[in-house]
């Protein structure tokens, strides 16, 4: 009996053992855990975070990949080529949408002989507009190439194109067709311009956009500059955002200065009170200072009173022109910077 009473007191005291160690084991991992979560949120503070807001083709991925090649290691080989199919798509669906777009004013516009595809060429149009709505694009060849160019070239398709505002013809088409035989090269590897000018379609921080006669991609009857001051005013006004510091991106400021000599800011509703005072230079500066203090008073319309000394800065910017990017990042930075010391007790 003693023997068989010592013998399970042993027992008991092995399981013991191995209880407290595996109790010690689960308490040294949980100590492990908390010990990275407080290295972390450690970490956390000193990191920057930024997150861009915008409707849609304003330019935040072109801003994103900036970052990207400003900041961080930027695009290796392999990144590169992971580009080429979606220039190529993007030449598939810019033609289909200038050769479409020619047809449909060929036959509802006022002067419809300016858009009529010559006949030489409606062949290869109604080709290129197939393959344009397919889901897969074929890789772009030299003879794809050719043939697209040959349209790009045809009076109806400029004609067209010079009302891409009205078609959602996007930003790249210029560039991408001036450069058809590079792209469409066996050896083809994208450039880091390339990858820039690329267009994939991202789901609508802040920054915005100069596009103030363009309609939206998802409602044609829409202006896309109302979209945005909607989208603006949306933000200024969620709890989440309360003590977030606000960087107003004026993007594609390089396409504004080229429209607003040729189109009147007050086409846009928001706008409609806008006077034009000069020409050439000083008429871009004057019509840019009247959307910045539009945004400005939308900001303080929408901000409450005990939240008004957040930070709010405007820039214009154009994500494709690298210099101005990095200039503006910088700026960005230091005022955020500033705050952070401001808030600590150190200014």
């Amino acid at each position: 009996m003693l023997s068989f009473v010592t013998e399970h007191m042993g027992s008991l005291c092995s399981k013991n053992r191995r209880y407290n160690d595996a109790e010690a084991e689960e308490n040294a991992q949980a100590a492990e855990i908390e010990r990275r979560i407080e290295l972390e949120t450690k970490a956390e503070k000193h990191i920057q975070k930024l997150l861009l807001l915008g409707a849609g083709e304003s330019g935040k991925s072109t801003i994103f990949k900036q970052i990207k090649l400003l900041f961080q290691t930027g695009f290796d080989e392999a990144e590169l080529k992971s580009y080429i199919p979606v220039i190529h798509a993007n030449v598939y669906q810019t033609i289909k949408l200038l050769h479409d777009g020619a047809k449909e004013l060929a036959q509802n516009d006022i002067d419809s002989s300016k858009y009529l595809i010559s006949s030489e060429k409606q062949g290869i149009g109604e080709k290129l507009s197939e393959i344009g709505g397919r889901l897969d694009y074929p890789l772009l060849t030299k003879e794809l190439a050719k043939e697209i160019e040959t349209l790009w070239e045809d009076a109806a398709i400029q004609e067209t194109y010079a009302r891409g505002n009205e078609l959602q013809v996007p930003d790249c088409t210029h560039y991408f067709m001036e450069n058809l035989q590079r792209l469409a090269d066996a050896n083809y590897v994208p450039t880091k311009e390339d990858v820039l000018y690329a267009r994939v379609r991202t789901t609508g921080v802040v920054e915005i956009q100069f596009r103030y006669d363009q309609t939206l991609f998802e409602d044609e009857n829409r202006n896309r500059m109302m979209e945005t001051k909607e989208l603006f005013e949306w933000v200024l006004k969620q709890p989440c955002f309360e003590k977030t510091s606000f960087m107003l991106f004026l993007n594609k400021f390089d396409i504004f200065e080229k429209k607003i000599l040729k189109v009147p800011l007050n086409v846009c509703e928001w706008f409609k009170d806008y006077q034009p005072v000069s020409t050439g230079k000083q008429e871009i500066e004057h019509a840019y200072e009247f959307v910045k203090k539009k945004f400005e008073e939308l900001y303080f319309q929408s901000t409450a009173p005990d939240h008004v000394d957040r930070v709010f800065k405007v820039y214009r910017t154009t994500a494709l022109d690298q210099k101005l990017v990095k200039k503006t990042f910088k700026l960005v930075d230091e005022t955020l910077r500033r705050r952070n010391l401001f808030e600590a007790g150190l200014l």
